[in-house]
C-alpha cells in the first residue's frame, strides 16, 4: 500500500528551455541535441506530427508562452488570452500504406486534471475558446515535409460549433462543413481572432 502523505510535495519549478548543448552527464560529450535528433527527428509520426501542428500554431498566434505543457486542458494562448486546441491530421503516415489515410479528429473533450489529486476529475469538458483543426495536406512522400508550412491548411471553429455537435471526434468532412475556409499559415492569426470575436456576438 502506498504511503499516504500527509504534506503535498509543493508546487513544480518552472521548467527551463534548452538550447541543445546541456550534457547528458555520464555520456561522454553526448547531448540534449544528440537526443533530440535520436527520438525526434521523425516528424511524420503521429504524436511529433501533432506537437509539430502545436507549435506552428503558437507561432503563428504570436503565443509567448516559454514552451508546451503537455497536461493543460488546452494547447497555446494567443497574446490576449484565447485559449486553443489544436486537432492534427494527415494523409500520410510514417508506415507504409495502401491508401490515403481518413482524417478524423478526436479526444475534442476531456476531463481536467486535479493537480493536487493527481487525477483527471468531473465531467468531459470543451475546455479551449477555439478549435484549430491542422491538416497536412501532401499526399505523395516525394514532397511531404512537416516543416513546410505550405503544406498545411487549417480549420479554426468555436467551442460552441464543436460542442454543439455533441461529438468527441469528428471527420475532415464534418470540419469542413462546419467551417467558413480553409486558411493558410499567415492567416491563421486573423481566423482565430474574427471567429472568437463571432463567437461573443449576442445571438439575434
Amino acid at each position: 500500500m502506498a504511503e499516504h502523505l500527509e504534506d503535498p510535495i509543493g508546487p513544480v519549478p518552472a521548467g527551463r528551455p534548452l538550447v541543445g548543448d546541456e550534457p547528458v552527464i555520464g555520456l561522454g560529450d553526448t547531448t540534449v541535441l544528440d537526443f533530440w535528433r535520436w527520438g525526434m527527428s521523425e516528424l511524420r509520426t503521429n504524436t511529433l506530427r501533432g506537437v509539430m501542428a502545436e507549435f506552428i500554431v503558437s507561432r503563428a498566434v504570436g503565443s509567448t508562452a516559454p514552451g508546451r505543457v503537455e497536461w493543460d486542458p488546452y494547447d497555446v494562448v494567443t497574446p490576449d488570452g484565447i485559449r486553443i486546441e489544436v486537432k492534427c491530421g494527415a494523409y500520410l503516415q510514417a508506415w507504409s500504406q495502401q491508401r490515403l489515410s481518413r482524417i478524423v479528429f478526436s479526444g475534442l473533450s476531456a476531463r481536467l486534471l486535479d493537480e493536487a489529486a493527481g487525477t483527471y476529475a468531473g465531467e468531459r469538458g470543451y475546455n479551449a475558446d477555439v478549435y484549430v483543426f491542422a491538416v497536412q495536406t501532401a499526399t505523395s512522400h516525394d514532397v511531404f515535409d512537416v516543416l513546410d508550412t505550405r503544406q498545411w491548411e487549417f480549420y479554426v471553429l468555436s467551442r460552441a460549433r464543436v460542442e454543439g455537435t455533441g461529438y468527441r471526434s469528428l471527420s475532415l468532412v464534418t470540419v469542413r462543413s462546419l467551417a467558413a475556409t480553409a486558411v493558410s499559415v499567415d492567416q491563421l492569426a486573423a481566423e482565430v481572432s474574427r471567429v472568437h470575436a463571432d463567437a461573443q456576438r449576442p445571438t439575434q
